[in-house]
């Protein structure tokens, strides 16, 4: 038996960010065509979803799928981290690309492309980390924001001689994505004293589990979130803080800059 490209849901109540109300929702070739009462199904798949809430998908924008780090690669590819998306209701992705210094930026993006190829069960997009912002990044990233969609960059304060980068190519990230029309995140941690710090530790012989956190207190992530969020002031970039609990960083980051920008701060409580 042939399945119809056409899908007809019935009986559902469907919940959208305001309303929740029961309609028939049609799909024709994965798109939906039709919301309403007592739609059309002659030829159609019917789903029966009488009694049932009817979502649209939802959107993680915040993955790491397939990413090497540390020696170790995330226990999730595209294959394995989007079917579990899609049993939960999540349809699409944005996952992190991440880039080496001096690595082309369109190299990076084929490269995410092929974890994914063949193995998505879900839409997926990028967020792009820019590790330097030279002369070939400022040539490459209008023509892969315009091809590939990307309008959202990564930058890390943290992880000192793998994703860390200076000042200046951070602003220089900000300048670049206020004249795309991109937003920067940022991860806030000052990676120069946490390093001073893990040195210590270990000069100490303190390797538990605890001095993992005790390296990183929540004064190193205020710093860092004050000092982007004056870069992203000083540069009129929207900009964000991806991660990180520390209640320090939203009274860092609570002053109004100069200029038309924002600056907003993501709570991450199980970090």
């Amino acid at each position: 038996m042939t399945m119809s490209s056409t899908k007809v849901i019935v009986g559902g109540t469907i919940v959208t960010a305001s309303d929740m109300y029961q309609a028939d929702i049609r799909i024709e070739n994965g798109i939906v065509a039709a919301i309403g009462s007592r739609l059309d199904a002659a030829g159609a798949e019917i789903i029966d979803a009488a009694g049932l809430y009817v979502f649209p998908g939802g959107i993680d924008p915040h993955t790491h799928l397939d990413m090497p780090f540390g020696g170790t690669v995330t226990a999730d590819d595209f294959e394995s981290g989007t079917i579990a998306a899609a049993f939960g209701g999540t349809t699409t992705v944005l996952d992190f690309c991440l880039t080496k210094r001096g690595e082309p930026l369109s190299e990076a993006v084929r490269t995410w492309h092929a974890k994914a190829a063949g193995k998505a069960a879900v839409d997926y997009g990028f967020h792009l980390m820019v590790a330097d912002a030279g002369e070939q990044a400022l040539r490459e990233l209008p023509e892969i924001i315009g091809r590939e969609g990307i309008t959202s960059l990564k930058v890390f304060m943290a992880y000192k001689d793998v994703f860390q980068v200076d000042d200046g190519t951070m602003f220089r990230t900000l300048q670049l994505a206020r004249e795309e029309g991109a937003l920067v995140m940022v991860h806030a941690e000052n990676g120069d004293v946490i390093d001073f710090l893990v040195e210590q530790a270990l000069a100490r012989g303190d390797t538990d589990p605890i001095h993992h956190a005790l390296t990183r207190p929540p004064e190193l992530e205020g710093e860092a979130t004050g000092r982007a969020a004056e870069l992203a002031g000083l540069a009129g970039a929207p900009s964000m803080s991806s991660t990180s609990p520390a209640r320090r960083r939203f009274s860092a980051s609570g002053r109004p800059g100069r200029g038309d920008w924002r600056y907003t701060a993501r709570p991450a409580p199980s970090i």
